[in-house]
């Protein structure tokens, strides 16, 4: 009789080991394990197999979700130690130097080193040129340190008032200023009001300047230029103006030398001016007799002035304007503001104001080289009986304009 013979399918097979207690070579859970079912390796493998086999059963289709999410985690832990292992090196310079291109840059990469060597080098003698610049920036400032004599401002005070000659005058002390080396106040005074006319001129003159207003009342005052300056040294005390002062009058002649000189002065300098006497027609000479910078004497033709204590015009001296304003430096044992007095006589304004200012000839600089140079002259000059154009304008006399052939 034929045998019948039927071949089963694995799943058969596992199901009649499963329920036959038949073992399979197929089955994991079958009796040839068992003996090695507590091994690591054993529950290690039997679990790969259960994530990444596939198999058909019933208790592997109802786990199916757990076998995705296994291999999920799986695949994560595996690119989370593939980020963290190091595969390369990346020099932080490079990275700061380099750009992130995608060209070949071979010849730079095999050549690392040596540029990190040319930098060094570079480096060091980077460091070695500015250890001797700055070696020569502080002889250079040692140098300048010792030879720079910053200049002293010049406030030059100057009143003035309006006359046929006023522009001519204020134009021509002006044109000096100019070529005074820098700094230089020019402080120009007038009475009652600011003149347009005037304030056109300093705006045109290229000197710094400050236009003051004298507001006493005419009819109450003997000597209108004495309260001008008065005007001015209360400005400079008032705003504590550091410089030298100098009384500058709109007539007279002042040369270069001068204003250059003046600078020259720690507290108070004076210096000799020819005058011209109008009524003798012939030049007398004011000022200071010297020895070297030291005052010794006076010179003076004038009899009527022959008790003043000091005899010096008002264009022949100058001093420091901290003696205004600073009682502390020069010691000033009274507490009165230095200013010109208009209650004395004629002549006598100039002697009693140095008198507040210096008490005798010991504190004054003699100036220059002896008080041997002539550097202002005093003219006495004006057009009396000039008659005063409006607005500085001249108008148009003339009625036919008649072409030159």
């Amino acid at each position: 009789m034929a045998s019948f013979r039927r071949t089963l399918s694995p799943a058969n097979q596992d199901r009649l080991y499963h329920n036959g207690s038949t073992s399979s070579p197929f089955s994991l859970n079958s009796s040839s394990h068992k003996a090695t079912n507590s091994s690591f390796f054993v529950k290690l493998r039997r679990n790969f197999a259960g994530i990444f086999l596939l198999q058909n059963s019933r208790r592997n289709q109802q786990h199916s979700w757990k076998r995705h999410f296994y291999r999920c985690l799986f695949c994560f832990f595996v690119g989370i130690l593939l980020g963290i292992l190091p595969f390369g090196h990346i020099e932080e310079e490079d990275v700061r130097t380099h750009d992130f291109s995608f060209e070949v840059k071979s010849q730079a990469a095999n050549n690392v080193k040596e540029e990190k060597m040319y930098r060094a080098g570079d480096a060091a003698a980077i460091a070695a040129a500015a250890a001797k610049m700055s070696d020569i920036e502080v002889k250079l400032d040692v140098i300048l340190a010792e030879n720079y004599n910053p200049r002293k401002m010049l406030i030059v005070v100057t009143p003035t008032y309006n006359r046929a000659l006023q522009a001519y005058y204020l134009n021509r002390l002006s044109q000096v200023l100019k070529l005074v080396d820098p700094p230089v106040l020019w402080v120009v005074v007038e009475m009652s009001a600011q003149s347009p006319e005037t304030a056109s001129i300093l705006r045109n003159t290229g000197v710094m300047y400050r236009h003051l207003v004298c507001h006493k009342n005419l009819t109450n005052i003997k000597d209108r230029g004495v309260e001008q300056r008065n005007t001015a040294l209360e400005h400079i005390e008032v705003h504590k103006l550091d410089g030298i002062v100098y009384f500058a009058d709109d007539d007279n002649i002042y040369s270069l030398e001068l204003f250059e000189t003046i600078r020259k002065v720690s507290r108070f300098g004076t210096w000799p001016v020819a005058m011209l006497a109008q009524s003798k027609n012939k030049a007398i000479l004011e000022g200071p007799v010297c020895v070297g910078s030291k005052v010794v004497g006076w010179h003076t033709n004038e009899k009527s002035k022959a008790l003043r204590r000091f005899h010096v015009d008002m264009s022949g001296f100058a001093f420091n304007s901290t003696i205004l304003w600073d009682l502390k430096r020069w010691r000033r044992p009274f507490f009165n503001p230095i200013r010109q007095l208009d209650t004395v006589k004629e002549g006598f304004q100039e002697t009693t104001f140095i008198e507040q200012v210096v008490a005798e000839e010991s504190q004054m600089e003699g100036m220059p080289d002896g008080c041997g140079k002539i550097m202002n002259w005093h003219l006495h000059l004006d057009a009396r009986g000039v008659a005063y154009p409006t607005g500085w304008v001249l108008q148009k006399n003339l009625d036919v304009l008649l072409p030159i052939d």
